[in-house]
């Protein structure tokens, strides 16, 4: 069995057993302790967030598989995408000089986000264990002012890994022009309009980015030049 075979098997299997734990320990939960929640309620409290989640779901998955692979089965399973896993993987690719979509590029990828999870997982037991005698230390001013720039960080850890024209064996000059029109589009609706939920906007945000990269590929202002058989002639 190949690579691609197997770690689609793999992934797959691991994903229902994340969903049957996910679900099955609350409801074992509301079945021991006789708490199910009727209709009307999952309704009332269910539907903002399915309003918010579901658009956001749809549009991550169709956004970070391409990039991802088949890590995003871990990636999924274990949450943080945009903030810790995505970053993690798209610099492992840049570091490893590889593609996505193949082979190497996807086992590259689930290495670092399974690195990456491992880590999550040895800081949190840290955290827990060194929580009382480091509290004085995580309340003071300086750590607090730091804990307000991880997330621009990490954010900018990512907008750079974009920026850079280099994607494996290859270089993408110009891509970031196919970003302008949606960019600034998303802009004026959310700022001069109506604020617009961010899954609706990524959701709508692909599909023009995909038709502003093909009509600017087409016109040459968007150049896919290819590094290795260039050295080669």
């Amino acid at each position: 069995m190949d690579y691609e075979k197997s770690i689609h098997r793999i992934g797959r299997i691991g994903s229902v057993i994340a969903v049957v734990f996910m679900l099955g320990i609350p409801a074992l939960m509301c079945a021991v302790y006789d708490m199910f929640p009727s209709a009307s309620e999952l309704l009332l409290f269910g539907s903002g967030l399915l309003a918010l989640y579901v658009p956001t779901g749809i549009s991550e998955v169709i956004t970070y598989v391409p990039m991802l692979g088949s890590a995003s089965y871990l990636t999924f399973i274990t949450g943080n995408i945009s903030n810790l896993k995505l970053p993690c993987a798209l610099n492992a690719l840049e570091m490893a000089d590889v593609e996505q979509n193949t082979d190497a590029g996807d086992a590259v990828a689930t290495v670092a986000v399974a690195v990456s999870s491992m880590v999550t997982v040895a800081i949190i037991l840290a955290g827990v264990v060194l929580l009382v005698p480091l509290r004085p230390l995580l309340e003071s001013g300086p750590v607090k002012v730091a804990g307000n720039y991880m997330l621009p960080a990490l954010y900018g850890c990512l907008f750079l890994s974009q920026v850079t024209s280099r994607a494996g064996g290859t270089v993408i000059r110009g891509k970031l022009k196919a970003a302008i029109l949606p960019g600034l589009l998303v802009f004026v609706i959310h700022v001069f309009v109506a604020p617009v939920n961010r899954g609706l906007a990524i959701l709508a945000c692909i599909p023009l980015c995909m038709a502003c990269a093909w009509v600017l590929f087409q016109a040459g202002q968007i150049r896919v030049e290819h590094v290795r058989e260039e050295k080669g002639e």
